[in-house]
């Protein structure tokens, strides 16, 4: 189950897999992918699990159905460092590429962005500086970019500790303000950064089935 809000006057779902979907434009907004991530512990010789890529795309591919996409949107972080750029992550992501020819594709650059360096030409995606505008929003991986439109964000990761007695459970979260909303990241091996609402925001979990408000 989503939550549906208007964000500058425009109507955006939440998304249980932890995405935004603006309706109007059949745009998915994905934040902090990391590609590769595990790709790079394993090269420093951490032993972490493999198909974390596949994972991604499988959840991706999920969402583009669902939804009818035309394109999606990445704010920063879509490789996680240079050894992301090894060559089975990158086969993968060419194969995943070549079954949606048609999709359209941007990546705003983030601080791992600059790290990693580009992805690939073959992968046909629009590369872009924050704040990225487009309508009434500014898509950037830094929530903290200064803009007059409504910002899109990404890079905190961030997680809220729900408590029920003595039990808690971290969840995603997104946070919501007058100014920003800031998406929960996407990837499958990313961690989280707990999160406190600032006045004036809202803040919205996510178990993976559905998207609640949590009453401040």
């Amino acid at each position: 189950m989503s939550a549906v809000l208007y964000l500058a006057d425009e109507p955006v779902w939440l998304l249980p897999q932890k995405a935004l979907y603006w309706p109007r434009r059949q745009m998915l907004v994905i934040a902090d992918i990391h590609f590769g991530k595990a790709a790079s512990f394993r090269a420093l010789g951490v032993p972490v699990p493999a198909g974390t890529t596949m994972a991604n795309l499988q959840a991706l591919d999920l969402l583009i159905e669902r939804h009818h996409i035309r394109h999606v949107l990445f704010l920063g972080d879509f490789l996680h460092s240079r050894a992301a750029h090894a060559p089975a992550t990158l086969a993968a992501l060419a194969a995943w590429r070549d079954r949606h020819p048609a999709l359209q594709l941007t990546l705003v650059r983030g601080n791992h962005d600059a790290r990693a360096g580009d992805p690939p030409s073959l992968l046909r995606i629009e590369m872009v500086d924050e704040p990225y505008a487009l309508g009434p929003f500014a898509f950037c991986h830094h929530p903290d970019v200064l803009t007059p439109a409504y910002v899109m964000a990404g890079h905190v990761h961030p997680v809220y500790r729900l408590r029920a007695g003595w039990e808690s459970v971290l969840l995603p979260c997104f946070l919501v303000g007058p100014e920003r909303i800031v998406l929960p990241a996407f990837g499958a091996f990313t961690g989280g950064h707990a999160v406190a609402p600032q006045p004036g925001e809202r803040l919205f979990v996510t178990s993976g089935e559905a998207v609640l408000e949590v009453p401040l």
